[in-house]
C-alpha cells in the first residue's frame, strides 16, 4: 500500500448498483461519514452528506441507490443525485453536488486516497 492511501474494501464487495460500503475520514477537521459504491463499471466515493441539509443519505446502511439503481437517493429529502458526478438532478438541492473523495481500485481494494 502506498503511502497516503488506505484500504477502504475490497473489490468484490461492490456490486454494480448495489449496496455501497461506508466508511468515515477526516474531512475539515471532523471524523465525517462517507461512502463507496459501483455504478457502470467504476467506483465512486462521496462523504455521506445530503448537499441539501448534513444528513446520511442512507436509511439503512449501505443503501443509496433508488429503485431503479440509477441514482443516489437521500432518505430524509428525496434528493436525487448522478452516482458518476455526485450532481443533484431533482429534489430540494437540485444544481449543488455531492462531495466526491478520491479513491483508487488496484490489487483486489478500493483505497482512499487521503489527504485530498
Amino acid at each position: 500500500m502506498a503511502a497516503g492511501q488506505r484500504v477502504i474494501c475490497a473489490s468484490d464487495a461492490l456490486q454494480e448498483g448495489g449496496q455501497g460500503v461506508r466508511f468515515e475520514v477526516q474531512w475539515a477537521g471532523e471524523i465525517t461519514p462517507a461512502f463507496v459504491t459501483r455504478h457502470n463499471g467504476r467506483t465512486v466515493a462521496y462523504l455521506n452528506r445530503c448537499a441539501h441539509v448534513p444528513v446520511k443519505l442512507d436509511f439503512n446502511p449501505g443503501e443509496f441507490f433508488d429503485d431503479s439503481g440509477l441514482y443516489f437517493v437521500c432518505s430524509t429529502h428525496g434528493a436525487m443525485y448522478a452516482p458518476e458526478s455526485g450532481l443533484c438532478m431533482a429534489g430540494p438541492c437540485v444544481g449543488r453536488r455531492l462531495t466526491k473523495l478520491a479513491i483508487q481500485e488496484r490489487d483486489g481494494n478500493v483505497y482512499l486516497i487521503e489527504g485530498n
